[in-house]
């Protein structure tokens, strides 16, 4: 679990996320989307017809995934150049030039909407990571991620929320112990009491590992940080009760706020006093950036 600042203001996709994986998502998606080609500009566009076109941004916002769009390119056509002009973790606006591409316009038309999609949605999730940061600005709590990301992107989305100034909570299952309802009720069945729960995580979870618990009253919140739960997270409480909890716990644990927090409320539960705020809409409800591809008519030639 990473609750670590982001390493400068312009996160590195390379440090990471590794080029195999990022290649291989790469490779899913063209797969999915020319699984015959395109059929379009092969029966209209001889192969000898090139020309430049430029990334252009259309929406205020934060750009994410500038250096996957430039690979999704290479993919199709590694003799195409594609010049990045702005990197990720920028904020942009509308009439900049995010990039540009040139080459075979074959190849740069059979790219576009593969490399539009990534770099849409996650400049979208960037875009609204950077609102939830903006929006928490002097106070203490750390705007994080979840796990309601899209299967098999979740690296990039991740990414894309450090790219917009937030930070990652469990990237996989393996990451830290997370003992959530479902948890506590199975285990309550059997007679084990809050304290019992940690203990037993704690007993039998890898050395080291993180021990969080979700809790949902403020007493409950003292008693697991008293239970020795490195995180306590606060389901769903009224911002009342999230600083009733912070008072009881006292920094004997960290407090993570969590459950349908918005751009309206996120503000009142960072006051609280909470160390981190949890927000799933980062990567599950937010809006796509209106980024295009304009081809320059005056740069198409044969040769």
């Amino acid at each position: 679990m990473d609750f670590s600042t982001p390493q400068g203001d312009r996160p590195d996709l390379a440090a990471y996320l590794s080029a195999d994986r990022v290649q291989g998502i790469i490779d899913t998606a063209l797969a999915e989307d020319t699984p015959r080609g395109d059929v379009t500009s092969r029966a209209l566009l001889p192969d000898y017809l090139t020309g430049k076109a430029e990334v252009l941004v259309k929406e205020a916002g934060v750009l994410a995934g500038i250096g996957v769009a430039a690979r999704v390119f290479l993919t199709v056509d590694p003799s195409l150049k594609v010049d990045i002009l702005i990197p990720d973790g920028t904020p942009i606006k509308p009439g900049d030039i995010a990039a540009s591409v040139s080459g075979g316009l074959a190849a740069i038309l059979k790219a576009e909407r593969t490399a539009l999609n990534f770099l849409q949605r996650l400049s979208g999730i960037a875009s609204l990571t950077a609102q939830y940061v903006a929006a928490v600005a002097g106070t203490k709590a750390r705007i994080a991620d979840t796990r309601k990301t899209t299967p098999g992107l979740r690296r990039l989305e991740k990414y894309a929320v450090r790219a917009g100034g937030g930070h990652n909570h469990r990237l996989h299952l393996g990451d830290a112990v997370l003992i959530k309802d479902n948890h506590l009720a199975a285990l309550r069945a059997t007679g084990l009491k809050l304290r019992d729960i940690i203990a037993k995580a704690r007993r039998n979870a890898p050395e080291g590992i993180t021990i969080e618990v979700e809790v949902t009253s403020a007493p409950e919140a003292a008693e697991a940080a008293r239970a020795g739960a490195d995180i306590v997270m606060l389901d769903n409480m009224p911002p009342d009760e999230m600083r009733r909890a912070v008072t009881l716990v006292a920094g004997k644990a960290k407090i993570e706020a969590s459950g349908g927090i918005t751009l309206d409320t996120v503000r009142a539960v960072a006051e609280t006093g909470v160390d981190i705020i949890s927000v799933g809409a980062l990567t599950h409800s937010y809006k796509a950036l209106d980024i295009s591809l304009e081809l320059e008519a005056q740069t198409l030639k044969l040769l």
